[in-house]
């Protein structure tokens, strides 16, 4: 096991592009990823991985980046809000108004994402089901799960453009 004492710089991928970053031993990969690099897209809500606000994907499977240190992310794949360009879940989030406020978008958008990529056939139990790890206050979940279900049908026809 490595230790980390003081201020370490560390290698990080984040959206497939490789960041040496200066890290503490106790820095969250969002504190990181906002403070540090810049990427606020990932939000800071609750900083105790009840509101998923703050999920990225690591490796692709989501995590909440508020409780998950900066030093387990360390040559792994980070994918943030930033890195999801032009796939099929941002449409079908704005085509069925699957947002209002937009705090939760990124969050609710990356663990979509993710469920999509893992679970191509999700029904709608395994959707909510899934999903129940990113609060919202401003909608009611069925245009999320509108979006979701758009999705899938646009995922199965074109793919996921990260693969």
């Amino acid at each position: 096991m490595k230790r980390y004492d003081g201020l370490s710089e560390v290698s990080l991928i984040i959206n497939n592009r490789e960041r040496r970053v200066p890290v503490r031993p106790g820095d969250t990969l969002l504190r990181t990823l906002r403070e540090t690099l810049g990427m606020v897209g990932s939000k800071m809500g609750c900083e105790n991985g009840d509101c998923g606000a703050c999920t990225v994907l690591v490796d692709g499977k989501p995590i909440k980046s508020c409780i998950t240190l900066t030093l387990d992310a360390v040559d792994r794949s980070v994918t943030t809000i930033e890195g999801l360009e032009d796939e099929p879940i941002q449409q079908t989030f704005l085509d069925h108004y699957g947002f209002q406020c937009g705090f939760c978008t990124p969050g609710m958008l990356l663990n979509a994402h993710a469920l999509l990529e893992t679970h191509p056939d999700a029904d709608a139990e395994t959707v909510r089901c899934w999903m129940e790890s990113n609060l919202c206050r401003c909608t009611g979940y069925e245009p999320i799960e509108m979006a979701i279900d758009a999705a899938r049908e646009r995922y199965r026809r074109e793919g996921s453009r990260r693969r």
